[in-house]
């Protein structure tokens, strides 16, 4: 029997020939953490320079020194340039590519119903890693998680590319005589008799080899689609009681997450939205009590935070120079502020955080804005040149995930997964569902959680955001009711976001159902179509194969 990896050995250099062109194709060449680059170029604030290379993987232009050292654990990019501003490092693999294979990569931050399997186009940027396979073999190259770089890959018929993008904010980082290590690149060669859902949740452990995760499933309530932040306190009270009296008694308890809606809508003080609530949601009651009273429901409290916003009355020295609406995370002061508030949400109680927006408030686009590569718009300066985009996030991250304390979880929406992970135990992996618009859970919800199920339990928990509705009738049930069965059958978390009052004596029954199974640790479901569809409609459940009609 020929194999898909041995035939397309054996008949692409027969087709060159044919076509009085030599090409050939060994499943090795995608084995690339193995490899020395073909050629590595540097954009800096006024220039592209291309490097040139010694035997011992040093690559040097002017002032600029890149190494390349290989090893068992990938390969190691590291960046000196002690008066050179550098914005990006562009390091190619030249090879023949196969044809007729597809690809797919990730996402910068949430997906928006865009990923899918696809034919080569060069033009195509993949975040952070890819996979390449003929329905027999996949390959997998990509960078370890926690790079100090924004990496991404195009891949066209002379090989790959990888751009490593290293701005603070839209400007080359002026690195001094700091080392950047830029970024760990792994590349995984496929295995015969398995899938490319297999090799994808493989690569995915090699990328983040220490993930954190929650002791238990990670489930309850969010009020988002219930109200969208027009809420108070005694519906919201309301609401997550009676979701969590649907939830199985004893055991794995679940979550009832506050949503946006409660915080400051003033700040007379100049200390932030985040330190009290507003006049609807209800003056005349804390947000400890509130979480007091969660906890008396026998639900886990948790909460909503967007951090980077800025108040009208802090600094403007705080303020971020590409938009002064936007707090600057490199000033110190704006570090101290993120950490206290994140502080006091757990002292107040809160055992989940979900933090929100950071990526938006720190590029000024959203995800689906930077498909082209276009990350953030050029010019502008973080108040601290000397770090990386990555590192500034980076340091958010860990500055979020150490002051909120060990036993919180954190939930991150908006954010960078592959900076994320090993950092938050749950990433939101899709934009919004809806409450109003079946068309859009189908788009984001669906989608996402399909094509980002290998990063279930490697990376974190991937949150496909809620199964809700704001009204008894505003999205067909027939149709909800299987996003809540596959989010409560997916082994990934589930929040439902139902008022009490739109629940009839079926969707009660479904709710029930629902949280039991999601309350249990479950095998991560595997979409079976998604070659073929970007929303998925039959699963591999444990043993099962489960038919969807989206």
């Amino acid at each position: 029997m020929i194999t898909g990896q041995t035939f397309s050995c054996w008949v692409a250099p027969l087709l060159g020939l044919m076509m009085g062109v030599a090409t050939t194709y060994a499943a090795s060449d995608f084995d690339i953490s193995r490899r020395v680059p073909n050629a590595i170029t540097i954009t800096t604030d006024s220039k592209t320079v291309s490097l040139t290379s010694n035997a011992k993987g040093i690559w040097n232009a002017e002032n600029i020194t890149v190494t390349t050292s290989t090893s068992g654990n990938g390969t190691q990019v590291t960046l000196e340039a002690r008066s050179s501003a550098v914005k990006h490092i562009h390091l190619s693999w030249r090879f023949p590519t196969p044809s007729g294979w597809k690809y797919l990569g990730d996402a910068w931050e949430r997906a928006y119903g865009d990923l899918q399997w696809k034919t080569l186009d060069s033009k195509r940027v993949m975040p952070w890693y890819f996979l390449a396979t003929d329905g027999h073999t996949t390959h997998a190259v990509g960078v370890k998680t926690g790079a100090a770089a924004l990496c991404s890959w195009q891949v066209d018929d002379n090989g790959i590319t990888l751009d490593a993008d290293v701005r603070s904010g839209g400007v080359g980082v002026e690195l001094g005589k700091r080392k950047l290590n830029v970024c760990t690149i792994l590349s995984r060669v496929g295995k015969a008799n398995e899938t490319p859902f297999q090799a994808a949740q493989d690569f995915c452990h090699r990328m983040c080899p220490k993930p954190k995760m929650p002791a238990q499933p990670v489930y309850g309530f969010n009020d988002w689609y219930c109200s969208y932040g027009n809420s108070t306190a005694q519906k919201y009270l309301e609401n997550a009681g009676y979701i969590v009296s649907l939830a199985p008694k004893g055991g794995n308890r679940p979550f009832a997450v506050i949503d946006d809606g409660w915080e400051k809508t003033d700040d007379p003080t100049g200390t932030g939205f985040w330190d009290g609530t507003n006049p609807r949601f209800g003056t005349n009651i804390s947000m400890a009590e509130v979480a007091g009273k969660i906890r008396d429901l026998d639900a886990h409290p948790g909460i909503w935070v967007r951090p980077l916003i800025a108040s009208p009355n802090q600094p403007k020295n705080w303020r971020l120079s590409r938009d002064s609406g936007m707090l600057d995370p490199t000033v110190p002061e704006v570090r101290a502020y993120v950490k206290e508030t994140m502080a006091r949400l757990s002292k107040w109680g809160y055992e989940l955080i979900k933090h929100d927006y950071t990526t938006f408030d720190i590029c000024g686009h959203w995800g689906f804005e930077m498909q082209n590569g276009f990350l953030t718009k050029d010019g502008w300066a973080f108040s601290d040149r000397t770090r990386t985009t990555a590192e500034v996030i980076l340091d958010l991250y860990r500055d979020i995930r150490e002051s909120a304390g060990d036993k919180t979880i954190i939930i991150g929406c908006n954010t960078i997964g592959h900076l994320g992970a090993g950092l938050f135990e749950l990433q939101r992996v899709g934009d919004d569902t809806s409450g109003k618009e079946w068309d859009r859970t189908r788009k984001m919800g669906v989608n996402c959680v399909a094509f980002r199920a290998p990063q279930q339990g490697t990376f974190f928990e991937i949150d496909g955001d809620c199964a809700g509705q704001v009204s008894s009738d505003s999205v067909p049930w027939e149709k909800n009711r299987q996003w809540l069965d596959l989010l409560a059958r997916s082994g990934t978390p589930l929040f439902v976001s139902f008022p009490k009052a739109s629940v009839d004596v079926k969707k009660e029954e479904a709710l029930r159902a629902a949280l039991k199974s999601a309350s249990k640790r479950q095998p991560v479901a595997q979409p079976l179509d998604w070659m073929d569809s970007i929303t998925p409609s039959v699963w591999k459940m444990g043993n099962n194969e489960v038919h969807y009609t989206w």
